[in-house]
């Protein structure tokens, strides 16, 4: 089954932002589909090439990218919808919804698979444009009671949704922790603007009362009372203070915080402002205080894994010092020459151990560590060259196992351009940029030196540096790389690598 990420990659033109906002709706709505009873389907509009041209009939063709299951409710499709296509005669609220810019729903149910099934439509809104529709949909064949439970699941759902189209729900930040924040079922809380409980699911009625409140929590404001339940006055404050915020429209992650009665409860506040306008906060609470010695568990083992990393780049560092020390005692330039890059080359991987050594899921944001390769390399310009190297773009974030061979690849290709760019007694620039998209990362190093020399061709190319350029981009990155002549002066390295699931 092909990913999000593929198949936007495939039959989309997003940018980055628009394809991150996308994986962030979607780790977010298991949120909207329990507290809606219904299933959840992302859609979005065809297109084709990279530059997000339209096909003759784009405006007419659908595919689900994404799909999501109530665990409150039966499903509407018990079937993958994934990967499957639909048009606007079909699903004609879909167009409606994407042109409107408004929450459209279907006056009839339909039937699917014999089962009658109700369909609304939401917009998903970022920075002002429409660039996907969330389909609601409900299973009708089973009768529900409008419970108060039901009534204030949906009311939430409501105001959640609407927030998905004016483009203030989910946020960028924070998301990181959604998969291991209290959930619907765990126990949820709606508060009004004032921070008065107006509902509490009986899960967070049971949270609270193991933390030591007895009574009822409707009418209660929330933020006091978990202040006066928390054994720490520092964990306490926290915990009232994110309530807080988000009445005043600030999301916050989750916090775990230990009762007087040690008790260990997960706390994520999440504000409700449908249409700019505030109407409240949801709380969501967890009773975790029996699965705490697992999760200890399984945070020792990241500990340890976090601290090869630790020691892999401190035994890197000891070898880099090594060479250094060989080098001032080899009277040969070439040797030294040889080794001084040794030591760069060892560098650049330590620091990508570096940054694994304080990561918690083995992933590297790029743009801090080019940040600190690049005036690594810059030293290897001789002192009255003056060659100046910038980062634009933006590299994002990428898997362990693409980090350490990309970083590699960048460091070869600037430290080329800084020392064989410009001769002696001369000033320059090399501008490294980057642009990312669902399916690849495109990189150019670009500088305004002398240029390739004649007749050059990267394949047949016998200095080291190119070479394990070379051998990292096609067997490594499963990429591409080209070198060339810029139009005025200097040269370009052109690095593609893709950044779908790589064989």
């Amino acid at each position: 089954m092909s990913t999000l990420s593929d198949l936007l990659a495939e039959h989309t033109g997003l940018p980055g932002g628009a394809v991150d906002h996308l994986q962030t709706v979607v780790a977010e709505w298991q949120l909207l589909s329990d507290l809606s009873f219904a299933d959840f389907l992302l859609w979005v509009p065809v297109t084709e090439g990279q530059d997000g041209s339209l096909p003759p009939d784009a405006d007419e063709r659908y595919i689900c990218v994404a799909q999501a299951r109530p665990t409150t409710a039966p499903t509407a499709h018990p079937e993958d919808v994934v990967a499957s296509h639909t048009d606007a005669d079909e699903h004609p609220q879909l167009r409606r919804a994407m042109l409107d810019r408004r929450i459209c729903r279907e006056e009839d149910p339909r039937w699917y698979l014999g089962v009658p099934v109700r369909r609304e439509v939401i917009p998903v809104t970022y920075r002002g444009e429409v660039i996907a529709m969330l389909s609601r949909e409900t299973n009708l064949a089973v009768p529900r009671v409008p419970s108060a439970l039901e009534i204030a699941y949906l009311g939430i759902a409501g105001d959640l949704c609407q927030m998905v189209a004016d483009g203030t729900f989910p946020t960028a930040e924070p998301s990181p922790d959604v998969h291991t924040s209290p959930r619907v079922g765990d126990g949820l809380i709606r508060l009004d603007p004032a921070g008065a409980v107006v509902f509490a699911s009986p899960n967070a009625l049971s949270a609270y009362h193991r933390m030591g409140h007895a009574a009822d929590l409707v009418g209660v404001r929330l933020a006091p009372l978990t202040r006066t339940l928390i054994g720490d006055p520092f964990d306490a404050t926290e915990i009232a203070q994110r309530i807080l915020l988000a009445l005043d429209g600030q999301p916050s992650m989750r916090a775990e915080a230990e009762s007087r009665r040690g008790a260990a409860v997960l706390f994520r506040a999440l504000p409700l402002r449908p249409g700019g306008k505030a109407a409240g906060a949801l709380v969501l609470c967890r009773d975790v205080t029996e699965v705490r010695r697992r999760d200890r568990a399984l945070l020792s083992k990241d500990a340890t894994i976090r601290e090869i990393h630790h020691r892999v780049k401190n035994n890197l560092q000891t070898v880099a010092a090594l060479l250094r020390l060989q080098s001032r005692r080899t009277s040969s330039p070439e040797a030294k020459e040889a080794l001084a890059e040794s030591v760069r080359r060892v560098a650049a991987i330590a620091m990508v151990h570096e940054t694994l050594s304080t990561s918690v899921d083995e992933r590297v944001d790029l743009d801090a560590l080019v940040d600190k390769v690049i005036p690594v390399v810059g030293d290897v310009a001789v002192a009255e060259s003056h060659v100046k190297v910038r980062k634009s773009g933006q590299f994002g974030v990428v898997a362990a196992e693409t980090a350490t061979p990309l970083v590699m690849v960048l460091t070869e290709l600037i430290q080329n351009a800084v020392e064989h760019a410009y001769p002696p007694g001369h000033s320059g620039e090399v501008v490294v940029t980057a642009a990312r998209s669902a399916r690849w990362l495109d990189v150019i190093v670009a500088d305004d030196g002398r240029g390739l020399p004649r007749g050059f061709s990267l394949e047949r190319a016998n200095g080291l540096g190119l070479q394990i350029v070379r051998t990292l981009v096609e067997s490594e990155l499963r990429g591409s790389l080209s070198l060339h002549r810029r139009e005025r002066a200097g040269t370009e390295a052109v690095l593609r690598v893709p950044l779908s699931h790589r064989r």
